[in-house]
């Protein structure tokens, strides 16, 4: 016998949803768990490597607000992947968005559960060279969205540094700055 969902409920339904789903174990018992499903996004680290620089973002973050008192967190650029738009695709829009960049050439570096214990969230990790020509727009996000986002240069060698001191602290941003420096060690 294998895990099997017996039924679901959702609990709430807005920007996510939260779902209790009753589940069947291996050795029959029945559990439930609370499930935050709001599905697939992305992450990206543009990334100048004539200058040595990432963009970043910097934007007011409810939840580490309400856990922790951190109003504002730096992040990699990320977002949603809307239906049916491949993930690619949504790592441009939200570039364009975000920081004000058009994304050509992107390294996919993995598709990755972000909090598999909780969340159906799988974001989908890119890294992406760009250059000065690239900026196309002010950035900043989707004003209806109330994104309030502020753009961050910030040099690879100091993020670097900031990764061995343990002091990044989006996820999300931590794993592509060491995936960069695997792949791309010459830049730090």
């Amino acid at each position: 016998m294998t895990y099997q969902i017996v039924r679901t409920h959702t609990v709430h339904e807005g920007w996510c949803k939260i779902v209790v789903a009753t589940i069947r174990t291996p050795d029959g018992e029945t559990i439930r768990r609370e499930i935050e499903d709001h599905g697939t996004v992305i992450a990206l680290l543009p990334y100048d490597p004539e200058r040595r620089v990432a963009m970043l973002v910097r934007q007011f973050r409810p939840p580490p607000f309400f856990a922790a008192g951190q109003a504002e967190m730096v992040e990699a650029v990320a977002g949603f992947v809307e239906e049916d738009e491949p993930a690619a695709d949504s790592a441009r829009r939200e570039a364009e968005e975000e920081v004000g960049l058009a994304i050509g050439a992107m390294e996919a570096a993995g598709a990755v559960w972000t909090s598999p214990g909780l969340s159906t969230e799988r974001t989908h990790l890119f890294l992406a060279p760009y250059r000065a020509g690239d900026r196309v727009g002010k950035g900043g996000g989707v004003a209806t969205e109330h994104e309030a986002i502020t753009l961050e240069e910030t040099p690879l060698a100091e993020l670097a540094a900031r990764a061995d001191a343990g002091t990044i602290d989006d996820l999300k941003l931590l794993a592509l700055v060491q995936t960069l420096r695997l792949r791309r060690p010459e830049l730090f």
